[in-house]
């Protein structure tokens, strides 16, 4: 079994900062491809950030330069550092993973999620 637990969302002021925190933990060989996704109230949810076991990271356009996605692979953690935050970021932010677990499988798991409201 593996879990995913994000941490570090709340409420901020505009033009404020904020750091998530996304640990994976579990019966986990590998870790592939994490990311952040978001989700504000009736829209789709929308990819923020990922970031490969290599290094490699890709953002949305819309926090480009403002936010920095980095992993911890000894820790099996993945971090966004959220800066110049603007009311449009307000959401429901999830953590993303792809994992091979012990037993070999291949699979997507995502976490519960963390509230970022951001007030202008």
């Amino acid at each position: 079994q593996v879990q995913l637990v994000e941490s570090g969302g709340g409420l901020v002021q505009a033009g404020g900062s904020l750091r998530l925190s996304c640990a994976a933990s579990g019966s986990i060989r590998s870790i592939n491809t994490m990311g952040w996704y978001r989700q504000a109230p009736g829209k789709q949810r929308e990819l923020v950030a990922d970031i490969t076991s290599g290094g490699r990271t890709n953002y949305a356009d819309s926090v480009q330069g403002r936010f920095i996605i980095s992993r911890d692979n000894a820790k099996n953690t993945v971090y966004l550092q959220m800066n110049s935050l603007k009311p449009e970021d307000t959401a429901m932010y999830y953590c993303n993973a792809e994992i091979r677990t012990k037993l070999g499988w291949l699979r997507t798991y995502w976490g519960q999620g963390t509230q970022v409201t951001v007030s202008s």
